[in-house]
């Protein structure tokens, strides 16, 4: 019991920042660059990395560091990196790497696959209902 009890809490308490972070690392230590460049999640190096936003960003190579260096609002998923469909729903969720799409330029990323499926079936709906929640949630568990 104490054991859930302590993750829970831990869970908890990561989830007050606006960036979502496991461990050391934002979105799971994938590479936020690699999405856009090489169209699929990359892990991240702990070499090349970018303290950004108190999080700590991994890349899997110095292009990518430097790409997000120059333009990390163009690269880094929206709501910090929690899931979109999370946030239109009202809440902040972790995400799973491989549950990710761009729309617009824009990375989003969902909590897993089944989500994400839901997420596609109204993506412009559920962008807008997100980006008016965030405000209020980014710095809230």
């Amino acid at each position: 019991m104490v054991g859930a009890f302590l993750v829970l809490t831990v869970a908890a308490m990561a989830q007050k920042s606006e960036v979502f972070i496991k461990g050391d690392a934002a979105i799971r230590g994938y590479d936020p660059v690699a999405y856009f460049t090489m169209g699929k999640p990359v892990m991240g190096n702990k070499q090349l990395n970018y303290q950004w936003k108190g999080a700590n960003w991994y890349f899997a190579n110095q292009e990518s560091l430097d790409a997000f260096k120059a333009s990390p609002e163009k690269y880094a998923p929206q709501y910090g990196g929690y899931c979109a469909y999370g946030l239109a729903e009202g809440h902040k969720a972790p995400t799973a790497p491989d549950a990710w799409t761009i729309v617009n330029g824009k990375l989003y990323l969902n909590y897993d696959k089944d989500v994400q499926s839901t997420w596609k079936k109204d993506q412009p709906k559920y962008i807008v209902t997100a980006d008016k929640n965030w405000p209020n949630l980014k710095d809230k568990d």
